[in-house]
């Protein structure tokens, strides 16, 4: 089997609706163009809407399939549950969320200001509770069964890392929440992951980790 072939079968996703934060860019839109070719119905939020929308255009261009922009700041859960209803009212149902959106300083710690690292807390930390939560709560009070939730973390979760701690701080506790909601919403029918992916080729990590002579 050649590397860039796929790994699922064509259509594996058809009826799926898949929700990825952090979705205009990077990671989450090769993941999200990737559910598209499959087959699902993809909802890509972040802050930032107008990349979103070119982000969605292109990819429903490229694929044929249905990609939704919806605004959202992880950071505040009214706008997680808001983003939700959105999602339920355009697809009916959600069966995927996919807690990518992320931030990082590349930074000596002592040069950070407590408001530096609380940002990196807030968006990885605090915005992948909000929407576990929201959307826990939803698929427990509708009683829907087989969803996922997928949590995107770091290496650096298990070893810890210098000059990125709060990012190494954030991601140990997304990787803390994922182990235990595994066991405890299991009961639910839900499944929890988390995959700590190498390094990709996208221009914010290269512009970040290429060497600069």
């Amino acid at each position: 089997m050649k590397f860039t072939n796929k790994m699922l079968r064509d259509n594996a996703l058809n009826g799926k609706t898949i929700v990825v934060t952090g979705g205009g860019s990077g990671l989450g839109k090769a993941m999200t163009k990737y559910f598209l070719e499959l087959g699902a119905n993809v909802v890509i939020t972040s802050r930032n809407l107008e990349k979103l929308e070119a982000t969605a255009s292109q990819l429903e261009a490229e694929t044929g399939g249905k990609c939704l922009p919806v605004q959202c700041d992880v950071r505040h859960y009214n706008q997680v549950e808001s983003m939700l209803e959105t999602v339920i009212t355009n697809f009916g149902k959600v069966d995927t969320l996919l807690n990518n959106a992320a931030g990082n300083f590349i930074s000596p710690t002592e040069r950070l200001s407590a408001n530096a690292f609380d940002t990196i807390i807030d968006i990885v930390l605090k915005g992948t509770k909000n929407c576990t939560l929201a959307f826990g709560k939803h698929w427990i009070n509708t009683k829907q069964t087989n969803t996922v939730v997928l949590n995107i973390v770091t290496t650096y979760a298990w070893t810890g890392s210098g000059y990125v701690v709060p990012s190494a701080t954030a991601k140990a506790g997304v990787l803390a929440l994922t182990r235990s909601l595994a066991v405890e919403w299991a009961k639910y029918s839900m499944r929890f992951n988390a995959i700590a992916p190498g390094p990709f080729p996208t221009k914010g990590a290269w512009n970040r980790l290429a060497w600069k002579s």
